[in-house]
This record gives C-alpha cells, sequence and structure tokens, in this order.
C-alpha cells in the first residue's frame, strides 16, 4: 500500500486563515494536501490558496464549479494560475459542454503560463446524498468523456468506477470516518482502508483529524 501521504487530503473546513494555519502547521511534514472548499475559499479567496502554498503543501480545490460554460472556463483558468492548485472539482451536473470548457479552460491557462494544468475531477453525487451505483457510474462515464480527469465518489462506487474506467481514472473519495466514529450527516461512509482497498487514490478526511484532541494520533489511527 502506498504512503498514506501521498493520499491523503485534509479538508480544511474552519473559519479563518488562522485556525487553517494552525492545523498545517500541527500536521506538518504529515500531511501533502489540503482541500480548500467553499466556507473558507468564500470567506479569504486566493488568500486562502497562498497560504497553504506559503507553508510547502498543496492544494484540492474544492468549488464544484456549476455554471454556464465561459463562465467555468474563466473559473477553470483563474484556478489554473495558482501553481499550488493540484487538483480542482467542476459538478457533473453541469453537463458536457460545461465540463469540456472547463478542461479547455484550466488547459489554456496552463499553456499560456508554462505551468502544469491541475487535474480536473467532476463530483458525481455528494457524499450526503442517497444514491445508487448506477448513478455514479453513469455520471463518471460523462466525466471521462468530456476529457476529466477523474470523479469524486463514495468509497461505495470505487471499486465499480475503477473496473469500468481503468487505473489512471482518478478516484477521489470524501465521507472517510474511523470505524466507530459518528457519520454526523454523511450518509455514505467508509474508513481509510476501505476506501483505498476499493481504489481511491486520493482521500478526503475533515473532521476526524481536525476536530480531534490529537489530529497527528488521529492520521496515524486512520488505517488501523
Amino acid at each position: 500500500m502506498q504512503d498514506l501521504r501521498d493520499k491523503l487530503i485534509v479538508a480544511l473546513d474552519v473559519d479563518s486563515l488562522e485556525k487553517a494555519g494552525k492545523i498545517i502547521d500541527r500536521l506538518g511534514d504529515k500531511v501533502k494536501f489540503y482541500k480548500i472548499g467553499s466556507q473558507l475559499f468564500t470567506a479569504y479567496g486566493p488568500k486562502a490558496v497562498e497560504m497553504v502554498a506559503s507553508k510547502g503543501a498543496e492544494v484540492f480545490l474544492d468549488l464544484k464549479y456549476h455554471d454556464i460554460p465561459n463562465t467555468v472556463y474563466a473559473a477553470a483558468g483563474c484556478a489554473s494560475a495558482k501553481p499550488a492548485v493540484f487538483m480542482m472539482t467542476v459538478h457533473i451536473k453541469g453537463g458536457m459542454e460545461m465540463l469540456e470548457k472547463a478542461v479547455e479552460g484550466a488547459s489554456d491557462k496552463a499553456k499560456e503560463l508554462n505551468i502544469r494544468k491541475p487535474f480536473i475531477v467532476g463530483v458525481t453525487k455528494l457524499t450526503s446524498e442517497p444514491s445508487s451505483e448506477k448513478d455514479v457510474v453513469d455520471a463518471a462515464r460523462i466525466a471521462k468523456q468530456a476529457g476529466l480527469d477523474g470523479v469524486v465518489c463514495s468509497a461505495l462506487e470505487a471499486k465499480k468506477i475503477r473496473q469500468e474506467f481503468g487505473e489512471k481514472f482518478i478516484i477521489v473519495t470524501p465521507g472517510i470516518r474511523p470505524k466507530g466514529a459518528a457519520v454526523n450527516d454523511q450518509k455514505r461512509v467508509t474508513t481509510a482502508k476501505e476506501a483505498i482497498e476499493s481504489g481511491a487514490d486520493y482521500i478526503v478526511v475533515g473532521r476526524p483529524i481536525v476536530k480531534a484532541k490529537d489530529p497527528l494520533k488521529a492520521i496515524g489511527d486512520l488505517l488501523d
């Protein structure tokens, strides 16, 4: 099994840059990737990305772009201009043209700046939503056809998606909880070990680490 550092994305679902910075400082070199979602980005915008970058980590920008194609083209380009952003999300519900424009926008900006294009992954279904495996696989098929690099899905669908779309198709799995932990508002949850064994390339973990009394121990316990 790969080093957990190559798979773990810690969600910075907090309301201030100060709190986010303290989390990164506390976790140190145990974590390479951090998720910035709607809460932190709405409050601080690109400053949040710059703060993570200043601490030597990379950003999974989880804003789930879902708008008219030209708007998403521009947004994906802006995100790609930040070298610290190694991966971003779009919502598959936006449709084929929007998804293709996201890829085009990111690619055009990366080419213009002579930097690597971040991975673009499509959100299939939120892990707080009930869903069937067929719904998620159908959404993943649209993502693949549109040229996306992969999808966000629960571990319950990861194995099927890996079988259908191959080893190079990125699978990002949120809704990770240690065995016996509270699921909060999530409906489709699994342990980190279950997610990785199902084929996840990355696992996104928020509250079980960020809210833990000892976050470093929480990371160590993830695969226990």
